[in-house]
């Protein structure tokens, strides 16, 4: 049975630029989903998640129920289902949002780059577009989309992934993972296509916002000294509290405590689920002759 989520809510200023954010907490990926709704009633969703048992091989919907019930209980029109990046450590719901409520999905037009990489990966070169044709709208640096009254605008943020972007609504960004809480840090760089010089570039871009600017996690796992998950942070917060940036890091330092730090991280519970079904735009890969889905596990097995 998957785990209750949680929302919270930042209240809606009175200004057009500030949006109406809603924070939708999964606590069995740690992931932050997030509505994003102007004063028209016009709406985005941001990241959100399909539930996964990978002991059962089993989907649910919960999560993105939650969802869709908020959309319709608030009367959104929903328009985008943007995401900030091919996710390694949950499911993408993007396609069943889309179903129930309308919208267009949209991801950073690097994406193709993440599927070629990965096609080679699960040897499946032949059962999809690497061309990022799943989605419906890719996105480079410097392209708005029109929420209502206000725009959103892409900024391209790679080093995570090549394919992460960070979406600026007024005065709030979704960072995706190339941030985290400020006692946290920063993204890991050592997935295929990863690059921490990449990240330290991008993330100088997210902070050269203005310094108000609200800052929304797409995870958060709590520290030692922190037991409550929390999701929002500003431009500088940031800047003067980052476990990874203070102190005026530089770019060829952080290079070198990201890639020593990543080579001890442990891979993700569902990184291979994951990917194999977010590069498709959130579809599950072809059937099998017994019609049945499989993921792949790509093996590294020992020699005698």
């Amino acid at each position: 049975m998957s785990k209750p989520i949680h929302s919270t809510t930042s209240g809606l200023a009175e200004a057009s630029a500030t949006p109406r954010v809603t924070g939708f907490f999964d606590p069995a990926t740690f992931t932050y989903s997030y509505v994003v709704a102007d004063q028209t009633g016009q709406a985005a969703v941001i990241d959100a998640v399909l539930d996964y048992d990978p002991a059962a091989g089993r989907t649910q919907t919960n999560s993105a129920d939650t969802l869709i019930a908020y959309l319709r209980k608030q009367d959104l029109t929903l328009k985008w289902i943007l995401e900030t990046h091919v996710h390694a450590d949950h499911l993408s719901a993007a396609q069943y949002v889309k179903h129930h409520c309308g919208g267009q999905v949209a991801i950073g037009a690097y994406v193709s780059e993440v599927q070629n990489i990965f096609a080679g990966v699960f040897n499946a070169e032949d059962s999809f577009a690497t061309d990022g044709s799943q989605f419906d709208r890719l996105l480079n640096e410097g392209d708005e989309l029109p929420l209502g009254d206000n725009t959103i605008e892409v900024i391209h943020t790679p080093g995570h992934t090549p394919a992460c972007v960070t979406y600026v609504i007024g005065d709030t960004a979704f960072v995706g993972d190339t941030l985290f809480m400020p006692d946290y840090g920063t993204a890991r760089t050592d997935f295929p296509g990863g690059n921490a010089g990449e990240l330290y570039r991008s993330i100088e871009k997210i902070l050269s916002l203005p310094e108000h600017t609200r800052l929304y996690m797409c995870h958060d796992y709590g520290t030692q000294e922190r037991s409550e998950y929390a999701n929002e942070t500003t431009v500088a917060e940031q800047r003067t509290t980052n476990v990874h940036l203070k102190n005026s890091v530089s770019e060829a330092e952080f290079v070198e405590f990201r890639n020593k730090r990543d080579a001890e991280l442990a891979a993700p519970k569902l990184l291979y689920p994951s990917v194999q079904f977010n590069m498709r735009g959130g579809a599950f890969p072809p059937a099998e002759a017994n019609g049945k889905v499989y993921f792949k596990i790509p093996l590294r097995t020992h020699t005698c």
